[in-house]
């Protein structure tokens, strides 16, 4: 994989939220290889306490703060906490999500409430408290936000993540413009099926749904969360300078492999 010069995040500091597993910890991980400390927040304490001291034997500076986004009292003790260790936020990575796959018309309110919490008031209510104090103080900053393609072409089962992650893709782009005038910029990863997550093990937990996966995904292959980790750690980068508004989606070209008239197979 394509790695960024060492040093390229050094003395940043990044809040990543969902950052117990899967693509939030990898994000971690990659972030503090390239010279970031981090702060990383998930509901679960005891994971969360496992991820830090793995990250704690890579040698990254990390904090470690159970938070429940849905809660703004505890997204300001998140900041807080961040400010306090580290003295400084310059990248918020908002990963945190939840989602399990239901027909809309079985779907119950508190199901609802559940998903559009953690996915777009929970990332609303990080953006703000992050947002606002950059503004305050007059610094520049990062906001990544991690999506899923069905924002915008939908998807059975998933009307209630669908609606939420299409009003995040919604709120990077206006924020985009909006904040652009205090140097904040705010991108959108779109990850496809990524292996090695809690939604590997929730959606192609056997062989054959796998498999089945696999025809529709034109590179034949599933996504490693150390891909989506490297394209995290560009967009919040320097490198990254002049993106700001932009969605990369990162599917092996699934979503724009959608047809209904031709059954592919994977490439053997």
């Amino acid at each position: 994989m394509t790695m960024l010069p060492a040093g390229t995040l050094d003395g940043r500091v990044a809040i990543i939220t969902g950052g117990s597993s899967g693509l939030g910890l990898a994000m971690a991980r990659y972030f503090g290889r390239l010279g970031a400390s981090v702060a990383i927040a998930a509901r679960n304490a005891q994971r969360l306490e496992a991820a830090a001291r793995e990250l704690e034997t890579q040698d990254v500076p990390v904090l470690a703060v159970p938070t429940d986004v849905r809660d703004p009292a505890q997204v300001d003790h998140l900041l807080a906490k961040t400010l306090e260790r580290f003295q400084r936020v310059d990248i918020l990575v908002n990963n945190a999500a939840g989602n399990f796959v239901c027909p809309a018309e079985e779907l119950s309110v508190n199901g609802w409430n559940a998903v559009i919490n953690i996915v777009l008031n929970g990332t609303f209510y990080c953006t703000r408290a992050v947002g606002r104090h950059w503004i305050e103080r007059g610094q520049p900053g990062n906001i990544l936000n991690i999506i899923a393609t069905y924002a915008w072409h939908g998807g059975p089962g998933t009307v209630h993540s669908a609606a939420a992650k299409a009003g995040v893709l919604a709120m990077t782009r206006t924020l985009a413009v909006e904040w652009a005038r205090y140097r904040i910029r705010v991108n959108a990863i779109a990850p496809g099926p990524i292996d090695k997550t809690g939604g590997a093990r929730q959606l192609w937990p056997t062989e054959e749904a796998a498999e089945r996966l696999l025809r529709h995904i034109p590179l034949g292959r599933f996504g490693e969360p150390e891909e989506v980790a490297h394209a995290a750690a560009y967009l919040v980068s320097d490198y990254a300078g002049y993106v700001t508004g932009e969605c990369l989606v990162m599917d092996g070209g699934a979503w724009l492999g959608r047809n209904l008239f031709v059954e592919r197979t994977p490439r053997s």
